[in-house]
């Protein structure tokens, strides 16, 4: 009972206050003392306001297209995971945005059973509780970026040494293109397979006509407020 309760007060809470830190960056930390490393931690918490269209609509594009349309759980890209993995070594996930954000704010990485089962119910509860925007703002403010570096804002000021809010859709498409291991691959000195990626991104953002649905929704939406004033 305790368990539900904290669960659900901390989505509600988060629905409004910026996320101070997070599991992975924590876990991140201790990886980094135990290895000798320096110690990094670069984040800057901005709101959805100061994060370009472009970094959206491109971390849409590369890692969830359904994400305006599902409820948190791309069921299509589930059985198409499931039928690659069947014949092939290396596996394919389905995560959508909104499960990387459940797991990033409120869980531990990991393959097991259980932590997936955690995933599943927070997923649900963000889905429940805060708006697409919100997901996508919290997404993109503690999503690992590079080493030690999490967020739309640090990674903007380490790689392009200027504010997120200024970023390119060039720029935008090129961080999109490491998320699915920004340890392994930089944005700052991309490898081959990165510009690639980048490329198919880019044709991809071209397709959707630089705007997300949610943010179309919302104009239509302010428009019809005007109307009915007048």
């Amino acid at each position: 009972m305790w368990f539900f309760i904290i669960s659900i007060v901390s989505v509600v809470f988060f629905r409004w206050v910026p996320i101070p830190v997070t599991p992975l960056m924590l876990i991140r930390c201790v990886e980094q003392k135990i290895d000798d490393k320096e110690m990094k931690l670069k984040k800057d918490w901005v709101s959805l306001d100061e994060i370009p269209n472009s970094l959206q609509l491109a971390v849409v594009c590369s890692e969830d297209q359904n994400f305006i349309k599902h409820n948190g759980f791309d069921f299509e890209a589930i059985d198409k995971a499931m039928e690659y993995n069947e014949k092939h070594k290396k596996k394919r996930g389905a995560s959508t945005i909104s499960q990387q954000t459940a797991k990033n704010v409120f869980l531990w990485p990991g393959r097991s059973w259980i932590r997936k089962g955690f995933e599943v119910y927070f997923t649900f509860l963000i889905e429940t509780f805060w708006s697409k925007e919100r997901i996508m703002e919290v997404y993109l403010n503690v999503i690992e970026m590079g080493d030690g570096i999490y967020g739309a804002q640090a990674a903007s000021k380490t790689f392009f040494k200027k504010d997120a809010k200024y970023l390119s859709k060039n720029e935008s498409a090129s961080i999109a293109a490491v998320l699915p291991n920004p340890r392994k691959f930089n944005v700052g000195k991309p490898s081959a397979y990165v510009l690639k990626r980048q490329g198919w991104i880019m044709r991809q953002m071209s397709f959707w006509g630089g705007t997300l649905k949610y943010q179309e929704t919302e104009k239509k939406e302010v428009k019809s407020k005007k109307r009915n004033i007048k």
